[in-house]
C-alpha cells in the first residue's frame, strides 16, 4: 500500500519537478512512511464511521443554538440533515455535489413533494456545508453549485373585511374574539402570541412587548377595538395565571400554538371561510399596511423581519390599487 501511495504522489508531482527532485521525493517518502501504517479508506461509509458525521452534526446544531435559532428550527435542521446522511451513506468530507443532486432528485420523485419543499431542504444543506467549510472541516461546500430551485410565486389569500366580520360574529367566547383582534391588529406570530403575559401589555399606550425569533424583543401596537376586547376578556377571567391567553377550562393553563391553530381552523369551518390560520392574519395585516401606504421598512419593523425581502413576500399588494397607481403615475 505504501508503494502505491508513493507511486500516486510521484505521478501527480512529475510534471512540476525535475528528475533529481523526483528522486529526492521518492527517497524521502520511503523514509518518512517507514514509520507509518498506510491504509486505503473506502469511500463508502461503514456503520461505525457514522459517529464522525454525528459529531459534526452536533457541533453544527450547537452553533445554530448559540446564534439564537429556535428549538423548532434546530429540530428541522437536524431531521433534514440526518435524512440526507442516512440516504447518501458517505462520510461528510466525501459527499460531492452529484451525490446531493441525486438525493434531492430522488427525494422529490419518491415523496412527491413540492419544489418549495425541495428548495427548503437545499437551503438547510447549504447552511450545513457552508458552516463545515467555514470551520475548515471540508475544503468546499458541495451545495454551492446547486442553484436555487425555481418555484411558482402563487398569490396567497388574505382575509377580507367581510371575512373578519363573519369570524367576529361566529366567535362564541371573549377569548377567541380577543385573539383574532390581536392577531389582526398587530400581525404577530402565533408563537409570540402564546408567550405573551398580561404585564407585557400596555393598555394606555395600546402596545405590547413581544419576544420574536432569535430572542429579539420588539414593540407592536393594537387598535382601540382590540383594547376593548382584550380588557373585556381579562375582566371575565377568575384565574391568577400571568399568561395573556389561557385555556377555557380549569386549571386555565397557558394556551399553546396547537391550541390556537385548532381554534382558528374550527372558527374558519363554522364561518365557511377556507384556510383560516394564525399566519393568515399576519399576512393580511402586512398586505393592508403596504396597501394603505405604510413604508415597507416600518412594516418590516412591526413584523420583526431581519431581511426586507421576507416582508415583501408577505405583502401581496391589492391589484386594484396597482391599477389606480398606474393611472396616477403613468397613464
Amino acid at each position: 500500500m505504501k508503494d502505491e501511495l508513493i507511486r500516486l504522489i510521484k505521478t501527480k508531482m512529475e510534471p512540476h519537478l525535475s528528475e533529481i527532485q523526483i528522486y529526492e521525493l521518492n527517497r524521502n517518502l520511503r523514509v518518512i512512511l517507514n514509520d507509518f501504517e498506510v491504509v486505503k479508506i473506502d469511500k463508502n461509509l461503514p456503520v461505525d464511521v457514522s459517529k464522525e458525521n454525528q459529531k459534526l452534526l452536533v457541533s453544527f446544531l450547537s452553533a445554530k443554538e448559540i446564534e439564537g435559532c429556535s428549538q423548532k428550527t434546530i429540530t428541522y435542521y437536524k431531521n433534514t440533515i440526518v435524512k440526507m446522511l442516512d440516504e447518501v451513506n458517505l462520510k461528510i468530507e466525501n459527499i460531492a455535489t452529484d451525490d446531493l443532486r441525486k438525493y434531492l432528485s430522488d427525494y422529490k420523485n419518491q415523496s412527491n413533494v413540492s419544489k418549495s419543499t425541495i428548495d427548503n431542504i437545499r437551503r438547510v444543506l447549504s447552511s450545513f456545508f457552508s458552516w463545515l467549510e467555514d470551520e475548515d472541516y471540508i475544503v468546499k461546500n458541495p451545495v454551492r453549485r446547486i442553484h436555487r430551485i425555481k418555484t411558482k410565486n402563487a398569490v396567497k389569500e388574505v382575509l377580507s373585511d367581510e371575512n373578519f366580520e363573519v369570524l367576529r360574529d361566529n366567535c362564541n367566547n371573549l377569548r377567541d374574539l380577543a385573539i383574532i383582534e390581536l392577531l389582526a391588529s398587530t400581525g404577530i406570530r402565533v408563537g409570540e402570541l402564546v408567550n405573551l403575559n398580561i404585564n407585557d401589555v400596555s393598555f394606555n399606550e395600546r402596545e405590547c412587548l413581544v419576544l420574536g425569533k432569535g430572542e429579539s424583543e420588539r414593540i407592536v401596537y393594537f387598535d382601540a377595538k382590540t383594547k376593548i376586547h382584550l380588557q373585556k376578556y381579562l375582566e371575565s377571567r377568575d384565574d391568577d395565571n400571568p399568561a395573556l391567553f389561557v385555556s377555557l377550562r380549569k386549571p386555565h393553563n397557558r394556551i399553546g400554538i396547537i391550541g390556537v391553530e385548532k381554534r382558528m381552523r374550527k372558527l374558519g369551518r363554522v364561518s365557511n371561510i377556507k384556510k383560516v390560520h394564525p399566519h393568515k392574519f399576519r399576512r393580511t395585516m402586512a398586505t393592508k399596511a403596504i396597501d394603505k401606504g405604510m413604508p415597507i421598512e416600518q412594516v418590516q419593523r412591526l413584523l420583526g423581519h431581519v431581511q426586507i425581502d421576507t416582508t415583501m413576500q408577505y405583502a401581496m399588494v391589492n391589484q386594484s390599487n396597482v391599477k389606480i397607481a398606474h393611472k396616477k403615475f403613468i397613464g
